[in-house]
């Protein structure tokens, strides 16, 4: 095998540009599209349905809506970004040229939590399906359906096959992707159109009514129902960015079409999914992810019609279901990998993940390092139903960086050659930025301690691998502060969870109220002393990328403390929709601190003259 040598005296920056130029530049419009297209139908279309209808009831045609326009919103911010900004890897990149080392950082530990679990949980889509005649893959804990040790195996074989899909070059993965999206598309629509003919029009009035579970649970749906995780697979054409033929003019359209015609796709499938169930005795709204519907749904749909064309077509729904999700697993295999790469080429994590096989010409030991990391998840989470809340929050908060980053650039990066620019940028970004904040904050207090715990427990390895070499924190400083805080911060996390959220615990609810805001308020103080005392450590002009994060830990309190108390948490004093109202008021003001904290870092310099290089010089 051929590879590329590195020389380890020279930087990350100047490995990761050599890099760049040896990716291998030939995708083109259709493959971008149907890249994002398949990052989009996968598990979404064969599990989001009824997991939506579990959460909202016949309501959950709304949150597809919703959900989808925020994150259309969110897009549009990235389009301008990623057409004047092409990179591999690049949603990971882009924090670090708006905030520098520290929240480039963290954003990116944020964003690879969420990428790596992908692979995995689309593979559990697959053995979900496949239960239906396949045994011993699931067995039932407390009421949910998780992976067996076979199962297991069975997924860790998926990711494998993922692997030597992308392994043969991007070339091959866009060619196979694109007659793979074909199906995953056509046969989706066949099975609403087919539904639509045994449409049971009480299904949407007369259990419970429209709103069985009240008006909130639209918003709820919206991250723990995997909508959001659905859509968010329109970045795989940014993520891809640097291996396009031309970037500047196909990445925008191929992420926004993408997103528009998953809208209509997403939302006809779940008013088809509500209007054809029959319903199992003793099922309810809120037990249809436990019922026999559960493990697949369309499928046990088109059998329930008694239409002997149905019935046989839900057959080769069959094939969907395997080839719907592993479309969308190998495509974040090769994400996953480029997410890696991008992290090394800021300089967070070793060169050595910047290395181009010669043949391929992709960043293969990323590839191979995002497979085996991967396989990981199965363990904490080993289930579809498990897995959605905690990958949707913790990629909504990279996502939110996209509006903060494109009005940051415009600002400090004025003559940047942007081919598409975005109109009306000051009014859709604060909109972007709020409605993503706000799918966060609707994933609930449980979901949200996970996800910004977890983050804050990777910034140890900034310490460890980035400070002491970028910013000439002194090592032993460095390590005392990683090693202490990933303790300080791991302890709050299991008494946060053994005492407050483990839903066995026996302590009353003011015994908690107290617990959770000792926790949190502990948590703060660690966050803002650590981060204040290394910028009191640092040299004055690495002082800002220290600085500059307040906002976001101020985002991390403030998220948690009305959530706990809000309709999504465990002590309601806030009800809906006054605590939503609240927190659009408070993300607004964050947002406007976000883009003060902005600045015009090193390495928005080197990229900004690097991009006015190669491209036509046009007035913006």
């Amino acid at each position: 095998m051929e590879k590329v040598s590195i020389n380890e005296k020279e930087t990350a920056e100047e490995i990761a540009r050599e890099s760049d130029k040896q990716l291998r530049k030939s995708l083109t419009l259709q493959d971008l599209f149907f890249l994002s297209l398949g990052g989009i139908v996968g598990s979404g279309w064969l599990l989001g349905g009824i997991a939506a209808a579990g959460v909202a009831g016949p309501a959950s045609i709304i949150s597809w809506v919703i959900g989808g326009g925020i994150v259309l919103f969110i897009a549009l911010t990235f389009a301008e970004i990623t057409s004047a900004l092409p990179k591999s890897g690049s949603i990971v990149r882009y924090p670090h040229y708006a905030y520098g080392g520290y929240v480039g950082y963290i954003m990116g530990w944020a964003y690879l939590l969420g990428a790596l679990t992908v692979p995995a949980v689309e593979s559990e889509a697959i053995l979900s399906y496949a239960s239906t005649y396949v045994k011993g893959i699931f067995h039932t804990v407390g009421g949910v359906s998780v992976l067996t040790p076979l199962g297991i195996f069975y997924g860790v074989l998926m990711l494998i096959a993922f692997f030597f899909i992308n392994w043969f070059g991007i070339r091959f993965l866009a060619k196979f992707n694109t007659v793979m999206t074909w199906i995953k598309f056509i046969i989706p629509v066949f099975t609403f159109a087919f539904l639509f003919f045994v449409l049971n029009k009480s299904n949407f009035v007369n259990h419970s009514s429209f709103f069985p579970t009240g008006v909130g649970s639209i918003f709820y749906a919206i991250p723990t129902a995997g909508i959001v995780f659905s859509f968010l697979g329109f970045r795989q054409a940014l993520n891809f960015g640097g291996e396009a033929k031309n970037p500047q003019r196909d990445i925008p359209i191929a992420t926004i079409l993408s997103i528009v015609v998953a809208i209509f796709l997403y939302t006809m499938l779940e008013i088809a999914f509500v209007g054809a169930l029959k319903w199992p005795a003793g099922v309810n709204w809120s037990t249809l992810t436990t019922s026999s519907l559960s493990s697949a749904p369309y499928f046990t749909e088109l059998q329930d019609a008694n239409i002997a064309l149905f019935g046989a077509f839900a057959y080769f729904l069959l094939i969907s279901a395997f080839v719907s999700p592993a479309g969308t697993g190998w495509i974040y295999s090769g994400s996953s990998a480029r997410t890696l790469y991008g992290i090394a080429a800021d300089g967070y994590y070793p060169v050595s993940l910047l290395k181009i096989h010669k043949k391929t010409k992709i960043p293969y030991i990323a590839l191979i390092t995002a497979t085996l990391l991967g396989m990981i998840f199965f363990l904490p989470f080993p289930s579809w139903y498990l897995f959605i809340g905690f990958i949707s929050s913790s990629m909504v908060l990279t996502y939110l960086m996209g509006p903060v980053m494109l009005m940051t650039f415009r600002k400090h990066a004025p003559n940047l050659y942007r081919p598409f620019k975005l109109p009306y940028a000051s009014l859709i970004a604060p909109i972007g930025f709020v409605a993503g904040a706000l799918i966060m904050y609707w994933s609930g207090i449980s979901t949200l301690t996970m996800v910004f715990y977890t983050v804050l427990l990777g910034i140890p390895v900034f310490y460890l691998l980035y400070a002491p070499k970028k910013l000439d924190l002194p090592k032993k400083f460095a390590y005392i502060v990683g090693i202490v805080e990933f303790i300080l911060t791991g302890f709050i996390l299991v008494f946060n969870y053994l005492f407050v959220l483990y839903p066995a615990s026996k302590e009353s609810m003011s015994t908690k109220t107290d617990f959770f805001l000792i926790g949190l308020i502990l948590m703060t103080i660690v966050w803002f002393a650590f981060t204040m005392l290394t910028a009191s450590k640092v040299s004055e002009k690495y002082k800002i990328l220290f600085t500059s994060s307040y906002w976001l830990f101020g985002m991390f309190f403030v998220t948690e403390l009305v959530s706990y108390f809000g309709a999504f948490g465990m002590r309601t004093l806030i009800p809906f929709p006054w605590d939503t109202i609240l927190m659009i008021g408070v993300y607004l003001v964050i947002y406007f601190f976000a883009l003060k904290a902005g600045h015009k870092t090193e390495d928005l310099e080197a990229a900004i003259e690097e991009v006015n290089r190669s491209s036509n010089p046009a007035k913006t």
